[in-house]
């Protein structure tokens, strides 16, 4: 029996930008605001940011990474605004597509559980030519890694050369996790150099 054939990017995205799983059949309690799934992708990006799930200023843009967040890791990757929202070159491809409410402390709750097993799949079928994916978070390092993840994020992140350069793993670029940052320097005394040279090479082989 042959492998079944895959999806139409377009129409692929179509129905995720229509999605409202988390509502109408919620793995536990339903979104509680209206669904508004936000990501990019094209079938020629060769970089990929496989993030957790919009934040409250995402939502309301409806654009990834517009928030300090984002300033931040652009900086890690080493490009701009024009070079990040330019589809066709990056990928941006949270694991829960819609903003998932805040937490008794006011942090992000965790991605929407619905949204991986109904898309994730799909979707890295429908991206053949990706080749260096940058996993930001523990929730994209489990899914993307699997077995080869470690037990915690740190020691995934420290365990990055064996990953490299298909794939990438940091924290989030939160300002929540600054001590993290301060704790470890050697992420961005070691990694983040390889990750931007990394980069710098994809887009100048796609020019």
């Amino acid at each position: 029996m042959s492998a079944p054939r895959p999806d139409s990017l377009p129409k692929l995205l179509r129905e995720i930008r229509a999605c409202r799983l988390c509502v109408e059949k919620p793995a536990g309690k339903p979104l509680p605001h209206e669904p508004r799934p936000v990501l990019q992708a094209s079938k020629t990006a060769r970089i990929a940011i496989f993030g957790q799930a919009p934040g409250t200023r995402v939502h309301v843009s409806g654009k990834p990474f517009t928030d300090p967040s984002g300033e931040r890791l652009r900086d890690w990757l080493g490009i701009g605004e024009d070079v990040f929202y330019d589809r066709s070159r990056v990928a941006v491809i949270p694991m829960g597509f819609c903003f998932p409410g805040l937490d008794a402390k006011g942090g992000d709750k965790p991605p929407r559980k619905e949204c991986a097993p109904q898309w994730r799949n799909r979707l890295m079928t429908a991206l053949p030519n990706l080749e260096t994916m940058v996993l930001v978070g523990a929730y994209a390092q489990r899914w993307h890694l699997g077995a080869d993840a470690k037990k915690t994020l740190t020691e995934t992140v420290e365990n990055w050369r064996a990953y490299a350069p298909r794939y990438f793993a940091t924290p989030h670029p939160s300002w929540r996790n600054n001590a993290w940052l301060k704790k470890h320097p050697w992420f961005e005394a070691e990694l983040l150099p390889v990750l931007r040279k990394r980069v710098r090479t994809l887009l100048k082989e796609a020019n």
